[in-house]
């Protein structure tokens, strides 16, 4: 484990020699402002919400979006599915140093742990062990929000492509946001390529980041893809093999 700048920690992956987070956004921190907060105003509508966590590590997105909801939407149905390849990594939470946010979620880390689910009568979460290319297929139309928190596509080019998202779109609604922390053109051209709408997710505390969306959005700054196209002709897309 390696404390992050907020205080939270985070783990290393030697498998993808990157940290789960970013140690200097920090672990929470990141997982609120670059993922839970932009989404949950731009879905704060709905009575009940279905989320995407690709990939679900070591449980920040999850957590962090639960302990958001129970202290602003309190009654809205909450649905979470998060595919996550490394099993032990998933066994072994039940000891790792959560944030003291999380101290009431125990319960729920540890059904996790033990069962890969938890559901009570507001909450739902499954998490998936296996290939996140293969699950997401088996989805459509169903969530109102995705985070896209893959290791990098340096290290990971598989949850990247354009191919990737397009099953993504598929299991997004007409009306569903995606938030992801990467801001590469690369990643940014696989979304458009899609369809999507690019937004920038700026703010004071943390790295810009990325908001992706089937419909257009007023609430932030759209990306000029057409001019970053222009200005980067032999940039492309990652493409399956």
């Amino acid at each position: 484990m390696q404390k992050s700048e907020d205080g939270s920690y985070t783990a290393y992956s030697k498998e993808y020699d990157e940290h789960y987070h970013s140690t200097k956004d920090g672990a929470l921190r990141e997982s609120l402002l670059k993922h839970i907060i932009p989404a949950y105003n731009l879905t704060q509508e709905k009575e009940e919400v279905a989320i995407l966590d690709i990939c679900y590590g070591l449980g920040f997105n999850t957590l962090a979006t639960i302990d958001y909801y129970k202290k602003n939407a309190p009654t809205k149905k909450l649905q979470i599915y998060s595919p996550e390849l490394d099993a032990s990594l998933v066994k072994s939470l039940q000891s790792f140093t959560y944030p003291k946010e999380f101290d009431a979620l125990r319960e729920i880390v540890e059904a996790i742990s033990c069962d890969g689910e938890y559901e009570d009568e507001n909450i739902k979460v499954e998490v998936f062990l296996g290939n996140a290319r293969e699950y997401i297929k088996r989805f459509e139309n169903k969530f109102d929000i995705v985070y896209q928190d893959a290791f990098s596509p340096s290290v990971n080019p598989t949850l990247w492509t354009q191919e990737y998202f397009a099953d993504i779109k598929s299991a997004m609604k007409h009306d569903a946001v995606l938030t992801t922390y990467s801001i590469a053109l690369k990643t940014r051209l696989a979304l458009y390529k899609n369809g999507f709408y690019i937004y920038l997710n700026q703010g004071e505390n943390f790295r810009d980041a990325t908001i992706a969306s089937k419909q257009e959005l007023r609430e932030y700054e759209l990306v000029d893809m057409k001019h970053k196209i222009a200005c980067n002709p032999n940039v492309d897309a990652l493409r399956d093999v």
